[in-house]
């Protein structure tokens, strides 16, 4: 966690020391600042991203939080907040929008001073403006990009990486009667696979639609058999980058997007052959 920068003893008043404390082991799961004033609380409510945002505008309100401050990686943070890691990037990107936080690549996130308010369009929401259902545009655009970073990320692919893609599968195996944690499991997948493409570009594309993608699976959640035909794909992908096989990962990804897209037919009222296909069957492009 953030050390108090108000040490006089340890860290001169200009120079701000930002340790983590070691209240923070995994006996608390409870960050805090200076070893004694609490800044994250654990989110238990539906809204996560919201939650964790009001959570840093309030310690940045009440100086708990300082400019120049450095948030904790994208990973610790999200264990200690008890919420995905998908919702920590999504809070990151509204105080980003906010002006209350820069990143910098390979640095990582720090708070502002507030001064630059530079706004951040997001995608997902001019994407949803004036239009009523962006269901077919969003599924060429994934079988546009995915099946490319597939491959990508099959050939770049971290340990890191991988670890997180196969806890997301192992969340998806436990959650299939659970939406909730379903989705957030599903988002993270893919965003572990993003994030093995090494590409901060990529990593950009995808944040932007993080919105419409959640929005797409919750309208597909309940479609007969979808969490399952989704489980065969994502196994099948995880296969593929575990391999390093870009393109048994490329095949994979479009096999598992043409699945997304029957069921997002069968959600919407349409006809399609993939409610007519076994649950453990593989589907392939």
């Amino acid at each position: 966690m953030l050390a108090s920068d108000n040490s006089a003893t340890e860290t001169p008043p200009h120079v701000l020391d930002l340790r983590y404390s070691s209240q923070t082991i995994a006996s608390s799961p409870t960050l805090v600042r200076a070893e004694k004033n609490p800044v994250y609380k654990v989110v238990r409510t539906s809204r996560l991203y919201e939650q964790i945002v009001q959570q840093i505008e309030d310690s940045v309100l009440n100086g708990s939080l300082k400019p120049g401050d450095q948030l904790p990686a994208e990973r610790d943070l999200a264990q200690r907040l008890g919420v995905s890691r998908t919702a920590v990037r999504e809070a990151v990107k509204a105080l980003r929008e906010k002006g209350l936080v820069e990143a910098y690549s390979g640095r990582g996130t720090f708070i502002t001073d507030g001064t630059s308010q530079a706004a951040r369009q997001s995608f997902d929401l001019m994407i949803k403006i004036g239009q009523q259902d962006n269901s077919t545009h969003l599924a060429e655009l994934r079988l546009i990009l995915e099946p490319g970073i597939a491959a990508l990320g099959a050939a770049r692919v971290q340990e890191p990486e991988l670890v997180a893609m196969r806890e997301a599968v192992a969340v998806m195996d436990r959650a299939q009667r659970d939406p909730g944690a379903y989705i957030e499991a599903d988002l993270d997948f893919h965003l572990a696979l993003a994030e093995a493409a090494a590409n901060p570009l990529i990593l950009s594309l995808i944040d932007s639609i993080v919105g419409l993608l959640r929005d797409q699976r919750i309208k597909i959640f309940n479609v007969e058999g979808g969490p399952q035909r989704g489980q065969v794909h994502h196994k099948r992908i995880l296969e593929a980058v575990e391999r390093h096989d870009p393109e048994m990962a490329r095949g994979a990804m479009r096999a598992h997007l043409e699945q997304v897209r029957q069921d997002s037919q069968v959600s919407s009222g349409g006809k399609s052959s993939a409610k007519h296909a076994p649950a453990g069957s593989k589907i392939i492009a």
